[in-house]
């Protein structure tokens, strides 16, 4: 199944994100940017719903990526705290995307907050993170 129209394959993933994906990204006015996941079975727990480790992963891409966007792409950032709340689950077939608001940038760390939503627009993950801005000329992740 294909992504949403406005929604383009994310490319030079890292390894690991590229094993998490695909991956999508959509930008809406200027710095705004969403990143998109259609749920496969390999995204999937026991239980056949996607696994917490998946939507914390694509949570804390997210927020990441959004705040790396923000500073146009000038800055990187390394996670140095992420929480995740559970409010719903997602099945084989869904679509999630990001939603996310950056509350602060500043001059060693930054904050930002966001969901984790399906097609319908459900909140089904909430999530806040604290980066630290990564040392003068690390590559960032992707």
């Amino acid at each position: 199944m294909k992504a949403p129209r406005g929604f383009k394959a994310l490319t030079r993933l890292s390894p690991f994100n590229a094993m998490v994906g695909p991956l999508y990204v959509r930008r809406r006015r200027g710095a705004e940017l969403s990143i998109g996941l259609r749920i496969e079975k390999k995204h999937t727990n026991s239980r056949g719903i996607c696994h917490g480790g998946v939507l914390a992963t694509l949570a804390d891409l997210a927020l990441g990526y959004a705040m790396h966007v923000r500073e146009k792409g000038k800055a990187g950032f390394v996670t140095a705290h992420l929480a995740v709340d559970y409010a719903g689950s997602a099945r084989v077939g869904d679509w999630l995307e990001s939603q996310v608001e950056i509350q602060r940038i500043g001059a060693r760390l930054a904050f930002a907050n966001g969901y984790l939503v399906d097609g319908a627009g459900r909140r089904i993950v909430r999530a806040s993170a604290i980066f630290a801005r990564a040392a003068e000329g690390a590559k960032p992740d992707r």
